[in-house]
């Protein structure tokens, strides 16, 4: 599963719009449901900041 790397996550949103699942919730910093991510990875490429990884 991906993880967010809080102390880089800008809370922009940008994982939330690209995720197929509606795995991902933006508070201060992104959120990923890992029952519902199916690891496709594209927050990943999404993520302006990097906050994101495999």
């Amino acid at each position: 599963m991906v993880k967010i790397i809080a102390a880089e996550c800008v809370a922009c949103g940008a994982c939330v719009d690209v995720c197929p699942q509606d795995a991902i919730t933006v508070d201060d910093v992104a959120v990923i449901d890992g029952a519902k991510c199916v690891d496709c990875g594209a927050c990943v490429d999404e993520c302006p900041s990097d906050a994101i990884t495999e």
